[in-house]
């Protein structure tokens, strides 16, 4: 085949989708893709497979089951959503798609990047910092409320404001708490407020709603007017689940508008109960102050007649007594020291005594000659048993004893030779038997063998 042959440099229609697939997913990061699903579809195997489009294109994509969380299945065709993926090719039909990764609704999910974009900033930037809130006061002079004058909130504030301390005068600064023009409003009317300086506590309020009813309360110029703010303020802002950037910049946040009224202010009927408490203290440490001077007044005039001339000499007199009797039980209990030691000494001199110490050395030698008198005896008559032991043992062993028995020991005559054996010896050799008086030289004539 030519080299410059074109079918030299070809490559498969799988190498080349191989190929643009690598390109795609190195070339290309991580991406949010907002637009419209259609197509939907849930094989059984659990992934989910659609089109995403806009006016003018779409694109195919694929959600894996393992890559979903939360309430995937609620998706539908026709929802406006946010997909996050990497792009890819599906390389058996050469198909471009986006792979998701995870996906939201559009509306509120662009609101919740908004929200957590802008708590990272100002946390950054210590807004939300413990050491920069400020304490309310026990009992506020006035309160401001910034909220609708129209709404619900401000209504379940003033009502239980009213049941709890009616006493407490309120100041509303209105301003609209929903659409574009909120946070400005909500930002003149917490100018006014400092500016005005007539309350010592204020509350921002409004009542539930979604997120974007909430969202003029999430506004960063809002949260710098908040974090600016010289006088003490609650945030009470949607109900228990709802949080926004005001709660977090507010020196107080009250999960809902009724709990704002229920902090900012004590209740009254415990502070009367406290008063009346405190009244009765009073009278009580009143009380006890008299009580405390009158018997000072007594130990004072009981000191003033203890001090008298003839109240010291009568003292002075107890206590030469006093003195005296202390000496005479001392000389006494000297005495007895000194008599007791006396006795002991004398004890101790009898103890050691020289006619005592010579009567119990004599009795001691006398122990000691008995007892080696007694061991001499003992040694004496234990060598003359061992002895006759050794006696009967040697003499049992003994050639004597064999001979006295009627036996004779032979040997060969020229040699000395002990004979043992008949076989050793031959007819005509001279022997030696040693009886046990004397000996006998004989010839044998001849041997007789056990054979």
């Amino acid at each position: 085949m030519p080299a410059n042959d074109p079918t030299s440099a070809a490559i498969t229609v799988s190498q080349l989708n191989r190929r643009a697939k690598g390109l795609l997913e190195k070339g290309m990061a991580r991406l949010w893709v907002e637009g419209e699903i259609s197509n939907l579809s849930r094989p059984g195997s659990g992934h989910i497979y659609l089109s995403l489009k806009d006016d003018n294109a779409q694109v195919g994509a694929a959600w894996f089951r393992q890559r979903q969380r939360g309430p995937a299945i609620g998706f539908k065709n026709g929802d406006r959503v946010l997909a996050y993926g990497r792009v890819s090719i599906y390389e058996a039909r050469g198909n471009y798609q986006l792979i998701i990764e995870q996906m939201e609704p559009a509306g509120e999910g662009v609101l919740k990047r908004r929200f957590d974009a802008l708590k990272l900033k100002l946390a950054d930037e210590g807004l939300f910092d413990e050491d920069q809130k400020r304490p309310l006061p026990a009992l506020p002079n006035r309160i401001g409320i910034i909220t609708s004058p129209t709404g619900a909130a401000i209504r379940d504030i003033l009502s239980i404001l009213g049941r709890r301390f009616p006493a407490v005068p309120v100041v509303v600064y209105p301003a609209a708490v929903q659409g574009d023009a909120a946070p400005a409003e909500l930002v003149a009317a917490l100018d006014s407020a400092v500016s005005r300086n007539d309350c010592d506590v204020l509350i921002l309020s409004r009542g539930g709603g979604s997120l974007e009813d909430l969202w003029a309360f999430n506004d960063e110029q809002l949260a710098r007017a908040i974090a600016e703010c010289p006088l003490p303020l609650i945030s009470a802002v949607g109900h228990e689940v709802d949080f926004t950037i005001a709660d977090f910049v507010a020196d107080i946040r009250a999960p809902t508008p009724s709990a704002a009224a229920e902090i900012v202010v004590p209740n009254q009927s415990e502070w009367l109960h406290r008063i009346s408490g405190l009244t009765a203290r009073i009278a009580r440490v009143s009380q006890r102050a008299l009580d405390d001077r009158s018997q000072q007044l007594d130990w004072l005039g009981r000191r003033l007649v203890a001090s008298s001339p003839a109240a010291t000499l009568q003292r002075q007199h107890d206590k030469l007594r006093e003195l005296s009797g202390r000496l005479k039980s001392a000389i006494r209990q000297r005495l007895l020291e000194q008599k007791n030691n006396l006795q002991e000494l004398r004890a101790e001199l009898t103890r050691l005594s020289p006619a005592l110490s010579v009567q119990r050395s004599l009795g001691h030698l006398d122990q000691l000659r008995q007892r080696m008198a007694a061991a001499a005896q003992n040694r004496l008559s234990n060598s003359s048993h061992r002895i006759a032991l050794l006696a009967r043992a040697l003499n049992s062993v003994s050639p004597l004893a064999t001979l006295d028995r009627g036996y004779a020991i032979v040997k060969r005559e020229n040699s000395g030779e002990v004979l043992t054996n008949a076989a050793d010896v031959t007819a005509g050799e001279d022997v030696r038997a040693q009886l046990l008086r004397g000996e006998i030289i004989a010839t044998v004539r001849k041997t007789i063998t056990d054979d």
